[in-house]
């Protein structure tokens, strides 16, 4: 039995072409990679993996066991014996009669169209399939016989012994908390599952409203904006030293304003983009969700999926394809520039200094790491068209997560912006994962998609097209001079005490930041950029409110509430849209048309945008949150929410927070975490009266959440849920 963990991909690694296309070493390896002792000597397992064949009939597991040899296939290390003019049979047949028939297309005329439908399948896969699941029944039946080993083989399946009912499902999480990674390690062992929409609408409308934090986290904090722009500086191939040891020539002295604003707009794409991609994947699914319940009665295996149910699953399907290319090629580009990994590579001298174009090569004499060659392997395969078809995205994405998870090295290796791009890479993967699972159906789809194809293309390029614009958003402007973090123009001592030139220092960088965003608008607009129908649009015409710092007033005068206008201190997400769709509604209320209907919370949103038409004359008011409870915790849960919901003074200084302590209070307030790829945590309500879910990072790699971030975390709650530091009490 093989050693490792998906040793399919091992033996893909290590065999030549020549060697995997000759006679492989490890066909045993690539027919069921699955049968590995690192999974199938973890506890649970093997339990599993009996009670899940145990329980289903053969023609459950037919198609996935098929599936599971797929980079056997891909690399021709496996090859089927060919068998011309035939199909064979397997899924909804249950007898020994009709299980595996072989089928002459002269004797069944619907023969053919079943083969090339997906219904029924190649002889030779066939064979394979037969194969594979007699040595695996076989290898389970002998553990049976072994763990049994008092009960004669006979006694076990007469009347003596019953079928007992089966046992709660277990899982293999040793932390208490469920992991992505597993849910993914165990699906060999399960019964492939039923397409679990809910669990997907979850995991992107958790990216939205992250995706929808970020956007306005870049609008309010200035740190957080100096940081991403740092980030995204730090993770450009401009920044690699060429062969010479010499740097790019857009850092010559009147060029860097061209490379600060490359920096800057792809920042701001990038967060407009990913909000639409998530805004646009959460009505998918939710669309999916009803459609499921629709048909719910004609969703048979033994039937076609019903048409339209198809259509959308096969658009959805097509439309994550797509967008796998953004992180794709984030990866491509940050990866050798990331500060970690930046050393081991080199840039070519450009022959036109003013060439865009950039060729990087590793750096000659970088070492032998074994560690640092896998990762960057495995990121070359992600990257490369030809690998990522053979391996499959869901294995790479899958194998890289578990070298993060397993080794310290590679994570000292992987920057935070890189693990940030993984995990929206690793969301977008384990939806296309759970419609490949999606069997005997997701068999069928590459037929179905051949007369679809053309129209999801038109149809992609439309939705889209609108986004676009968002590529071209600084071009021709002075947001490099504006946006440039370089001079401390953001320099943003929120972690500091509060003194007079903390205090000055904090509202000059809100007034930089807010200068630099209205200027981002009034350039969006001014070019008769159409942003009806986006995202964006929507979330920057809500009413939602930035927290803004007060003048300083000294503390021994200081007043028992703020003096001048409390609502100075408030501005609107961006004054220009909010504008203008003030404009619109009272446009169309004069019009005559009909207001639109005031819509109700949705659970879980304490701040939601006002809908009702007319908007309200006070905008403190207006997101005053609803009544929340009071959450009775411990006090080490206590420590970390008055860290999160600090009030600033002139007397103390806040800490940081334990990742620990952060996971144990979130649980003692009713929250589930479960952890993703890369470094994302999904925090899910369980016991609370809402529904939406959030996900925070962690840190990476001290294990500690700085106050700055801290800071952000808790005004993410207040947004999601309205909450705040009065809501938490000592036991």
């Amino acid at each position: 039995m093989s050693r490792t963990h998906r040793p399919d991909f091992e033996a893909f690694v290590r065999e030549s072409e020549y060697q995997r296309t000759a006679v492989t070493r490890f066909a045993d390896s690539y027919m069921f990679p699955y049968i590995n002792q690192e999974d199938l000597l973890k506890p649970r397992a093997l339990l599993l993996m009996l009670n899940a064949r145990a329980r289903n009939p053969p023609d459950a597991f037919a198609m996935a066991d098929h599936e599971a040899a797929h980079l056997g296939y891909a690399v021709r290390a496996l090859v089927a014996p060919y068998l011309n003019e035939y199909t064979i049979m397997f899924t909804a047949r249950r007898s020994p009669d009709t299980y595996g028939e072989l089928l002459s297309w002269d004797d069944h005329p619907e023969a053919f169209a079943w083969l090339t439908s997906g219904k029924g399948i190649h002889p030779g896969y066939g064979l394979h399939i037969l194969e594979i699941q007699e040595r695996v029944l076989k290898f389970l039946v002998d553990c049976c016989k072994l763990i049994l080993h008092d009960i004669q083989p006979e006694a076990m399946i007469s009347d003596e012994f019953s079928i007992q009912p089966e046992p709660p499902s277990l899982s293999e999480n040793e932390t208490g908390f469920s992991s992505l990674a597993v849910v993914a390690s165990e699906a060999p062992y399960r019964p492939p599952a039923s397409l679990d929409l809910k669990r997907l609408e979850s995991l992107v409308a958790s990216k939205l409203s992250a995706a929808e934090d970020h956007v306005w986290a870049l609008r309010e904090d200035p740190g957080y904006f100096a940081d991403c722009v740092t980030d995204y500086q730090e993770h450009r191939q401009e920044m690699i030293p060429d062969s010479n040891g010499k740097p790019h020539p857009i850092f010559k002295p009147g060029r860097e304003n061209v490379f600060w604003n490359r920096v800057i707009s792809e920042l701001i794409a990038n967060a407009y983009l990913r909000l639409e991609l998530w805004k646009e994947f959460r009505d998918q699914i939710a669309n999916l969700r009803l459609l499921q319940t629709k048909y719910a009665q004609d969703i048979s295996i033994e039937k076609d999926l019903p048409e339209e149910y198809l259509t959308a699953l096969l658009k959805f399907q097509h439309y994550l394809n797509h967008a796998t290319k953004g992180p794709i090629g984030q990866l491509k580009q940050g990866v050798v520039a990331s500060p970690p990994l930046r050393r081991f590579f080199v840039r070519e001298p450009p022959d036109d200094p003013q060439s865009a174009r950039i060729l990087v090569r590793e750096k000659p004499g970088s070492g032998s790491d074994q560690t640092r060659q896998r990762l960057v392997w495995l990121f070359n395969a992600i990257w490369d068209d030809e690998r990522r078809f053979l391996a499959g995205i869901t294995v790479l994405v899958d194998e890289l997560e578990r070298l993060l998870q397993n080794d310290a090295n590679a994570r000292e290796l992987t920057s935070l912006y890189i693990v940030d791009v993984i995990s929206d890479l690793a969301v977008m993967v384990e939806c296309i994962r759970h419609i490949r699972l999606y069997q005997p159906w997701a068999q069928t789809f590459e037929s179905h998609m051949v007369g679809k194809e053309e129209g999801f293309k038109k149809d992609w390029a439309e939705r889209t097209k609108g986004w676009v614009q968002f590529l071209a958003v600084a071009d021709g402007t002075v947001l490099a001079s504006l946006g440039n973090p370089s001079d401390k123009k953001f320099f943003y001592p929120v972690d500091k005490r509060r003194t007079r030139d903390n205090v000055e220092a904090m509202r000059r960088a809100e007034q930089n930041l807010d200068l630099f965003w209205s200027k981002v608008d009034e350039h969006m607009l001014a070019k008769k950029r159409s942003l009806d129908n986006t995202a964006v649009r929507q979330l920057l015409s809500q009413p939602r409110i930035l927290q803004r710092t007060p003048e300083w007033v000294e503390p021994a005068k200081a007043p028992t509430a703020p003096s001048g206008d409390v609502h100075s201190l408030c501005k609107p997400l961006s004054e220009l849209y909010l504008d203008l769709e003030q404009r619109t509604e009272r446009t169309i209320d004069r019009s005559g048309a009909s207001a639109p209907k005031s819509k109700g919370k949705t659970k879980g949103t304490a701040q939601t945008s006002d809908e009702s038409g007319t908007p309200p004359a006070e905008p403190l008011e207006r997101h005053r949150p609803n009544k929340q409870p009071v959450f009775v915790v411990d006090k080490r849960a206590q420590k970390v929410f008055s860290i999160l919901f600090y009030t600033p003074s002139a007397s103390s200084l806040p800490g940081e927070v334990t990742w620990t302590d952060f996971l144990h209070a979130m649980s003692s307030t009713g929250f589930t975490p479960e952890k993703l790829y890369g470094s994302v945590w999904q925090f899910n309500p369980t016991k609370l009266d809402v529904e939406r879910s959030i996900q925070f990072h962690e840190p990476h790699p001290s294990g500690k959440i700085p106050f700055r971030t801290a800071r952000r975390h808790g005004r993410r709650l207040n947004r999601a849920y309205g909450w705040h530091g009065g809501m938490f009490v000592l036991a």
